[in-house]
């Protein structure tokens, strides 16, 4: 530590060196600043008092997680849980709330608690377990995730009103999602820089036997440590769900990720004894607004990661180069020129808004006579949505309209950012294929509100005005499904069913579909129901496992044709001969398998005709025209028979 300020001290003598040492010290800022200024010379709605609140609602889940995780990475430890453990918790505030009828004070605490017996258990196993933190966590992310499912059997559960207000606005324009995160950042600053546990944790993480020898009960620290994070975790889990007015079981999936990026960019090392909170609040807000940037630019989903990837792997380099520089590093706890940091805050705001201002004279007066429209798909990942972004992409060329599409990649939480920008750019119109009905309704009403005509396609939004649904029927798809795989084994036999993606509607109401299909058909009996998540590989491990205990199945309906497709891997040379598949969306790969004969029928949704027509409907709502409530994309049931004929 010594070394370490005599070469800060040394280093800083000219007005060069001064700035030099300046930007080193405070990297994530300087490059927040960066990011703030490019995003709004490349886009003129970046720098709007609306979309800026935006990037704050947005960030405030993650910070708030992060924050949680500081305190275990100072401390040399590592935290993968704390996504689940924060789906976990709010599942139990609203399981608690509604079914067991627990007033919402308490079942608030219970969430509390849930994130605090999570972090205890990882502590234990970590301290007296003798479990690296990484497996320890690991483990925990697993089981947290599935008593949530567990829990919600796979369903969302409805938020109480009186805590979905978290999710709400003060005086109709300040989040509460943002004030919670500035609370919970002032917790976490005060922890680390004024309390014993946070002087503890830069101990620990520095030197965990040299902490030991003095005197500190390292296990019991590490206890504490981890059940700070558990309680991060749960107050992010119900701030996430009440700004989707449920607690969704699958929430927050991959967001450990997002957190421990943005404590290290925030100037935390992973090998622990450095971080601090305001760093990580930057590292939170850099994540953000790179999200929100990319989204207004139209960026590619995919290229989106790409980037993000990259500004991860810059920060880890910078921090390197900062520490053989010889930069002041952020670890300690104890005081420091908290004078001389809270002026350099105030120097970077002011250049930053300097800077900002002269680059929105870019703006002024450019505008465009083409619609503008964003359509927000539940994934990409998944070849029938692909199929509706080209079927939009074609109609919105044919209509002069430039389109914007955006990838939620199966997280509700991620489209509803999405929603966010949409409005906060002032849109035209917006086209959303919600990833959960229930979730998407808070971010489609703001749209509403702000006049912006709303079209949902596939899939509906609850509790909220859209202008029309694009839509097959699901339940009835599904019933179609049961039906063709029962008439062809002549009303008996054995079948699996391979499941969507727990807690999606669309998994539900297919599900759903397939159930009252079948009980006209008491003769077929249903040995095996699984979720295989809407993907091809899990398609291939499930059907690969319940043939281990049912070698004699003869029929398999999947939810979706990717699922049916691992499920032919799975069955061989039985596919298509003694056991036959029904798969459901009608995807390229699938028709190719029906025309070869191993996938029997696939009850097709023509989802390119989907897209284009959204996009009409949009239009035609952004006209003032008259538009169907309800638009029906009709279903059909495609066999080897008539494929030729067929076309999506």
């Amino acid at each position: 530590m010594a070394t370490d300020t005599l070469k800060s001290t040394t280093g800083a003598g000219g007005a060069p060196g001064g700035l030099r040492r300046l930007l080193l010290d405070n990297g994530a800022l300087t490059a927040l600043i960066v990011l703030v200024v490019a995003m709004s010379a490349l886009s003129g709605d970046f720098l709007t008092a609306d979309n800026l609140l935006n990037v704050g609602v947005q960030a405030a889940v993650t910070a708030v997680l992060a924050f949680g995780v500081t305190f275990v990475i100072v401390s040399a430890g590592i935290d993968l849980s704390v996504g689940s453990v924060a789906a976990l918790s709010a599942t139990v505030l609203a399981w608690s709330a509604t079914s067991a009828g627990v007033p919402v004070f308490l079942a608030v605490l219970l969430a509390i608690a849930t994130g605090v017996v999570c972090g205890l258990v990882n502590g234990v196993l970590i301290s007296y377990g003798k479990l690296p933190p990484f497996i320890a966590t690991l483990a925990m992310l697993s089981v947290a995730r599935g008593l949530s499912l567990v829990i919600s059997e796979g369903s969302p559960i409805a938020f109480p009103d009186s805590v979905s207000h978290l999710g709400d606005t003060l005086g109709g324009w300040l989040p509460v999602p943002v004030l919670v995160m500035i609370v919970m950042g002032l917790i976490a600053a005060f922890v680390l820089g004024r309390t014993y546990i946070g002087r503890s944790m830069y101990a620990i993480g520095g030197n965990e036997e040299a902490a030991r020898l003095s005197g500190l009960r390292v296990k019991r620290q590490k206890l504490a440590i981890y059940a700070f994070s558990g309680v991060f975790a749960a107050v992010a889990g119900v701030v996430l769900a009440a700004r989707l007015s449920s607690a969704q079981p699958q929430a927050a999936d991959g967001y450990e990720l997002d957190a421990i990026a943005a404590v290290v960019i925030g100037g935390a090392s992973l090998a622990g004894g450095t971080g601090k909170a305001s760093g990580t609040l930057i590292g939170a807000l850099i994540l953000a607004v790179l999200r929100n940037g990319l989204n207004l630019l139209n960026v590619s989903a995919f290229w989106q990661q790409v980037v993000i990837g990259v500004v991860i792997a810059l920060a880890v380099l910078f921090d390197t180069l900062r520490r053989k520089a010889g930069a002041t590093p952020a670890a300690a706890g104890a005081g420091g020129p908290r004078g001389r940091q809270a002026a350099t805050y105030a120097l970077a705001a002011v250049v930053t808004v300097a800077i900002v201002g002269a680059t929105s004279f870019l703006h002024n007066g450019s505008s465009s006579d083409k619609p503008k429209m964003g359509l927000s798909l539940s994934t990409l990942n998944n070849p029938f949505f692909v199929q509706i972004r080209a079927g939009a992409h074609a109609e919105a060329e044919k209509r002069g309209i430039d389109l914007t599409v955006t990838d939620a990649q199966n997280d509700a939480s991620q489209q509803a950012n999405q929603l966010q920008n949409f409005t906060s750019s002032g849109l035209d119109a917006v086209i959303v294929n919600p990833v959960d009905s229930d979730a998407a309704s808070n971010s489609v009403q703001a749209a509403g509100k702000a006049d912006i005509p709303v079209v949902a396609v596939d899939r509906t939004v609850n509790d909220a005005a859209v202008d029309t649904l694009v839509a097959s029927d699901n339940v009835a798809g599904g019933e179609l499904a049961a039906k063709t795989v029962a008439d062809k084994l002549g009303g008996k036999g054995k079948i699996v069913i391979l499941q969507g993606q727990a807690g999606t509607s669309a998994a539900r109401e297919r599900a759903r579909g397939f159930a009252e299909g079948l009980k006209a058909f008491p003769g077929i009996e249903v040995v095996a129901q699984q979720p295989a998540d809407f993907d091809r590989t899990k398609g291939l491990d499930v059907m690969s496992n319940l043939l281990q205990a049912h070698p004699d199945v003869r029929g398999v309906i999947a939810a979706n044709d990717e699922m049916a497709l691992g499920a032919i891997k799975a069955l061989g040379s039985k596919a298509g001969r003694s056991v036959s598949v029904v798969g459901f969306d009608g995807t390229p790969d699938g028709l190719k398998a029906v025309e070869g004969g191993t996938l029997y029928a696939s009850v097709a949704q023509q989802p390119s005709q989907l897209g284009r027509i959204a996009v009409d409907n949009a239009l035609k709502a952004l006209r003032g025209e008259k538009v169907e409530q309800t638009v029906k994309v009709p279903v059909k049931v495609v066999t080897k028979e008539n494929v030729a004929g067929f076309s999506g």
